[in-house]
């Protein structure tokens, strides 16, 4: 900051340093001032703390409330993790359940039996030579009942008595 000076004297021009110790100066007296400066204590009413003890019970109120509600929400999460785990398990035992009915029904056919009674059994299938006949009576062999058969029915107490008392 230069201003202009009457005169024909020279100006002195003080050096960067001076400058800033009288800058460090200034500032260490300021901060001086704030550390003597007395703390003031600050008197609270009680009305006041009742009204902290109010906003305090609120909020942690409030919180109590959200980590309940967070909580809720991460079981159910879980359990619908779960649920979609045991979807996929029964899917796939749906689809190896169909696979073994598909191994099943070909192992079904007669031909695959033939084939497995060949190779694992050691069975031919039969010839003429092996082929006996019987002959049989013609007389029918049906027996006819000899004992005749009653049937009862379930009779209530009441019907009961009175057949007891007609049957003397």
């Amino acid at each position: 900051m230069a201003s202009y000076q009457y005169g024909t004297s020279p100006r002195k021009v003080e050096t960067e340093q001076k400058q800033r110790t009288k800058k460090q100066k200034h500032k260490k007296t300021k901060i001086k001032l704030v550390e003597e400066l007395p703390r003031q204590q600050v008197k609270i009413s009680k009305e006041q703390k009742k009204k902290h003890i109010k906003l305090t019970i609120l909020a942690l109120t409030v919180f109590a409330v959200l980590l309940a509600i967070s909580y809720q929400n991460s079981q159910i999460t879980v359990k619908f993790n779960e649920m979609q785990d045991k979807k996929k398990e029964l899917a796939t035992l749906q689809k190896e359940n169909e696979q073994l009915e598909i191994n099943i029904e070909n192992s079904l056919n007669l031909s695959n039996i033939e084939k497995e009674a060949k190779e694992k059994l050691g069975m031919d299938k039969l010839t003429n030579k092996q082929t006996v006949y019987i002959s049989l009576p013609k007389k029918d062999y049906v027996e006819s009942a000899t004992e005749k058969v009653i049937i009862e029915e379930d009779k209530n107490w009441f019907e009961k008595i009175i057949d007891w008392i007609f049957q003397k």
